[in-house]
């Protein structure tokens, strides 16, 4: 179902206030816990304590827009069982991503978790043909989405090192993903994306720098979920595939460009891919004399630039898909090396 103009913009609206609202409650509720992030490790780049619990408001702003929403336009069952499939292991993720922030789990019960939901979100997406994209084997669409579901979950997670630079970046992702969505007809996944907009937005206004509160694992791990089960889902409509399969990859391009630097660097020292250090982007950047907010700023004017051409790729003729994908691709490589340039620590 199509939503007017006004009621897209009422669900960014409400949900950037809801979240709003909630954070600071669970700011207050994670100091009264002692659930803070302490310094007390080398890639830690902040000096004093910050709450956690920033997921916990993304998550029931999120759940309580959609389900209200849900209720206000009554939906069919058959839609309301989509919603659930993409809402609930994406919370049962970020319920795990919590207790790690209050336990300090080591990554196997969190890699497990992340590819035991991406099976189960894979394997219902696949059952029930509602594959953006399929390459016509279910096996290979099963395979392929669960590596996706944990590999961007992951980098979006990775992502959030810096106050702002992943709040920000999800930010803008979602509201390209609903603006591609919205062009291709597919209102569901533009709403639901743009929930996850409004949410991101009202978080960032806590998590900016000096970030009063963070989002934890709590929070990353269920916002790249979120993003990549609504990437697998949207189906761009362009005749070149190349350029289709492209265009959620560039939707997360910096997510995955991090992540890429970060574990090249550690494969090339010889360190445990898994061990936190100072080798993501934000890191390289501080290294180079950029303030706080100015990496962050850089991080979004990146993430939108990669944005802004994929919706571009779905705007223009066949002839014009396979160059702007070429330039996009130019830009992630010459991006890659130049942050490989600079010092791993």
């Amino acid at each position: 179902m199509r939503l007017t103009s006004f009621q897209y913009l009422l669900v960014f609206i409400t949900s950037l206030l809801l979240c709003g609202l909630l954070t600071p409650l669970m700011k207050n509720l994670a100091i009264k816990f002692s659930i803070v992030d302490k310094p007390n490790q080398a890639h830690k780049t902040h000096f004093g304590s910050v709450p956690y619990l920033g997921g916990l408001a993304i998550m029931a702003t999120i759940w309580s827009v959609t389900l209200c929403g849900s209720l206000l336009i009554q939906i069919g069952r058959s839609t309301f069982e989509i919603l659930l499939s993409i809402l609930l292991p994406a919370t049962l993720l970020g319920l795990i991503g919590l207790w790690d922030d209050i336990k300090n789990l080591s990554p196997l019960p969190r890699f497990v978790a992340q590819t035991l939901g991406g099976c189960f979100t894979a394997g219902f997406i696949v059952s029930t043909n509602t594959i953006g994209l399929p390459t016509g084997n279910d096996i290979q669409d099963f395979v392929i989405t669960v590596f996706w579901i944990v590999g961007i979950t992951n980098a979006v997670n990775f992502f959030d090192n810096l106050d702002g630079g992943a709040s920000g970046s999800v930010t803008i992702s979602s509201l390209g993903l609903f603006a591609l969505a919205l062009i291709s007809g597919q209102f569901y996944v533009a709403t639901l994306s743009l929930v996850l907009a409004g949410s991101a937005f009202g978080f960032l206004f806590w998590n900016r720098n000096p970030a009063k509160i963070y989002m934890g694992d709590a929070g990353a791990l269920f916002l790249g979920m979120l993003l990549a089960t609504l990437l697998v889902r949207f189906e761009p409509n362009l005749i070149n595939s190349y350029a289709g399969y492209a265009i959620p990859v560039m939707i997360v391009a910096l997510p995955i460009l991090d992540t890429s630097v970060a574990l090249s660097s550690r494969l090339r020292r010889g360190k445990s891919l898994f061990q936190g250090g100072t080798d993501h982007l934000s890191h390289r950047l501080l290294r180079r004399g950029f303030t706080s907010t100015r990496c962050a700023l850089i991080l979004w004017l990146l993430t939108l630039v990669f944005v802004l051409l994929a919706i571009l790729i779905s705007n223009v003729s066949y002839k014009y898909e396979s160059i702007i994908l070429l330039t996009s691709l130019i830009l992630w490589a010459f991006l890659y090396f130049k942050f490989m340039e600079q010092s791993d620590e």
